[in-house]
């Protein structure tokens, strides 16, 4: 029988990499890559040779025949990617169906490529898939510097309590942090404890990989209201970060709004309505404030339609297959069900097909979630605090809290240039405009779109350019004969 790739894929091809057969796509390099939400194992090419479960780094990989579940599902998912894909005539009759790329040799260092001292800011996803790359294909001695005193980033303090196999992939990055070249520098923050200047100094090269650490606005009326709240807050509030006061989140309330229709939109829903004794690994305040919550309905409004949401198969299925939630579809708006209706099998959208319309109130004792599309927020209505949200042509919904999940973006650090409008340090491959020696990967290089593994190839991008500055004598050698750099350096070292 066939493996195949389950929800919680990281889409970092880890798995591509392994399997002998080449029955894993889309692979890097292929015009798919980087655009679905998850790979596919081939079933009529896999050789159930497991190859790809023993490396995945979010344990997104079973045999089909131990799908057990909502995961059934996903035998047919993996199967339908290549249902309109033929295998090459040239390979007919051949237990193998794809084609291989060309051989490539994409690290290949000099022989006198200097040992680079290289700093790294960010201990998320991007930082240590960088720090990874380094650490296998150079000598380099690389620094790790984070804000916070608990490394791991996204990873740590944005992906859901209830997501535990995506969080294991901290586990992958963390055998790094004991790593002999490594040093972990915990609670240092550019522009407070350091400068760029002094870092760039310091080491032959540093790559900022600070992500996007702010929630977009909505840019309406009532914004500065208690009880409006960023998505990061909630994502915060829910994983303990130690930035989030306990006490951010008020549940008191029947209905929270959250505006939004994206995978982070989709975990606070799923959150805010769970019991709390079934998630580990929940913050202490956030389970206490689960436990006597008031919340019994969550209204997620999509500003566009079904067809438009940014959602992913897999955290949308997670969600209409939970048990304990009732989930409807608000068709208020005749659209709604006509974009459903005529939605393509491979459109995300058609998975609401067999939803519940919703009625005036719940028919259920189990909490609900309501999806409302077409549905634009003009106001956020109160005085003092949040009491509902007004939305264009004139409904009003009631609401105890609302909650913005409309995107991220990055925010400046001093002494780096920045790009107030898309939210990123200007680069070109990587490299900083206008600051040789200083790089910039994840979310605050190219905005905060894809998901964890996404940056594995991104840094790969970044990592090139910086041994390439390294074999060009941009870094390292030259550098080196700096006085100020050595001296800094030889006291950074006490």
């Amino acid at each position: 029988m066939p493996f195949a790739i389950t929800q919680s894929c990281c889409v970092d091809a880890s798995c591509v990499s392994a399997c002998p057969v080449n029955c894993i796509h889309p692979a890097p390099g292929e015009p798919d890559f980087g655009t679905t939400d998850m790979l596919y194992v081939d079933p009529r090419t896999c050789i159930d040779c497991g190859a790809c479960a023993e490396v995945c780094p979010v344990d997104a990989v079973f045999p089909v025949e131990n799908l057990v579940g909502s995961l059934r599902e996903y035998a047919g998912i993996n199967a339908e990617y290549y249902a309109d894909r033929e295998a090459p005539a040239a390979l007919a009759g051949s237990p193998l169906f794809h084609a291989w790329d060309p051989v490539r040799f994409d690290r290949v260092l000099p022989a006198d490529f200097p040992r680079l001292d290289v700093a790294v800011v960010g201990s998320g996803p991007a930082a240590m898939y960088t720090v990874e790359d380094l650490l296998l294909h150079t000598t380099a001695r690389v620094t790790v510097v984070d804000r916070l005193r608990e490394p791991g980033g996204l990873v740590r303090f944005g992906v859901a309590p209830d997501h535990a196999s995506t969080k294991q992939v901290g586990e992958h990055f963390a055998r790094y942090h004991d790593h002999h070249r490594v040093t972990m520098r915990l609670g240092v923050e550019v522009g407070r404890d350091v400068t760029v200047e002094e870092l760039g100094h310091r080491y032959d090269a540093v790559v900022y990989a600070v992500g996007a650490a702010e929630s977009r606005d909505l840019g309406i009326p009532g914004e500065d209201l208690p009880g409006n709240l960023a998505s990061t807050t909630v994502v915060g509030w829910y994983n303990g970060h130690p930035e989030t006061p306990a006490d951010a989140v008020d549940l008191r309330g029947p209905r929270v709004v959250v505006v939004g229709t994206g995978n982070v939109a989709l975990d606070i829903a799923r959150i805010v309505a769970a019991d709390p004794d079934g998630l580990d690994g929940v913050a202490p305040a956030a389970r206490a404030a689960l436990r006597g919550s008031g919340v019994r309905e969550i209204v997620l409004l999509g500003r566009r339609g079904p067809r438009e949401a940014a959602w992913t198969r897999g955290e949308l299925l997670g969600l209409l297959r939970r048990d304990d939630l009732e989930v409807v579809v608000d068709d208020h708006d005749p659209r709604t069900a006509e974009e459903i209706a005529v939605a393509t099998d491979a459109e995300t959208a058609s998975l609401l097909r067999d939803v519940p319309r919703a009625s005036a109130a719940p028919e259920s004792p189990r909490r609900r979630v309501v999806l409302r599309f077409h549905a634009v927020p003009e106001e956020i209505l109160g005085t003092d605090r949040v009491t509902g949200v007004r939305l264009a042509g004139g409904d009003e919904l009631d609401a105890s809290a609302v909650v913005r999940a409309i995107g991220h973006r990055g925010r400046a650090v001093p002494g780096l240039p920045f790009d107030p409008s898309s939210g990123t340090v200007p680069h070109v491959e990587g490299r900083v405009e206008g600051r040789p020696g200083t790089y910039v990967v994840g979310w605050i290089k190219r905005g905060a779109s894809g998901g964890i593994g996404a940056n594995r190839a991104d840094s790969a991008e970044t990592v090139a350019s910086l041994i390439a500055d390294g074999a060009s004598g941009v870094l390292g050698r030259g550098a080196s004969r700096n006085p100020v750099r050595r001296a800094v350096r030889r006291l950074s070292r006490h």
